[in-house]
């Protein structure tokens, strides 16, 4: 019979992770982070849509080494990323919403039972919903919207908002223009996808012990 977890260690670590030695345990969240900054470069553009492997990869590491030490891993991994390759401005928000990701999905993976493993893909599709509700709308869109609010928005937002709002750019229409408009949905339901492939994918290598469900 498998032994309980104590629900404190639910909160900083993954099943995973709990069955890994120290050295191991630090080799584990040194290479998720690696992964992290990496994720910062995986993009690519299909039309007129840009799509990058963020989300996915957040998803991956809450689950792999649990929510809190997923968190501060992907927060890292965001800002040593715009240390290499930086940018006009550090978007902190991004990064939050980076490490949100893989808190949400390390506390429903830990959390939510799974008697049987079917149940895991209504657990990933609640992970989907709840990271979709609060990282991409609460955390990026809000902190979007009012970075480009003070700085000013652009030609093609405030074009947008004349044709489809009658000019006033609410934080609704500009989360419509965000994710419609700029694409952001698609990369959402393309990294989502991704999530569904990936996790019995991981699952199943016997090599890497993961035990996920």
């Amino acid at each position: 019979m498998k032994k309980a977890i104590p629900f404190w260690k639910k909160l900083i670590f993954s099943e995973t992770l709990l069955s890994k030695n120290r050295s191991h345990k630090i080799a584990y969240i040194a290479v998720m982070t690696t992964f992290a900054i990496a994720a910062n470069f995986l993009e690519f553009k299909f039309m007129d849509n840009q799509f990058s492997l963020t989300i996915i990869v957040a998803l991956l590491i809450g689950i792999l080494v649990g929510p809190f030490y997923g968190f501060f891993a992907c927060i890292l991994g965001d800002f040593i990323g715009y240390i290499v390759n930086p940018a006009y401005i550090y978007m902190w928000w991004v990064g939050l919403s980076t490490g949100s990701f893989a808190l949400l999905s390390g506390l429903i993976f830990n959390l939510v039972p799974t008697k049987r493993k079917w149940l895991v893909f209504i657990k990933l599709g609640g992970i989907c919903i709840f990271t979709f509700a609060f990282c991409t709308i609460l955390i990026n869109s809000t902190g979007f919207y009012y970075y480009n609010k003070a700085m000013g928005f652009s030609a093609g937002i405030v074009d947008f908002m004349a044709k489809r709002f009658g000019g006033e750019t609410t934080f609704w229409a500009y989360v419509f223009y965000r994710l419609f408009f700029k694409g952001q949905i698609w990369n959402s339901l393309f990294n989502y996808a991704l999530l569904f492939i990936a996790v019995p994918a991981l699952n199943n290598v016997k090599t890497l012990k993961l035990h996920l469900y």
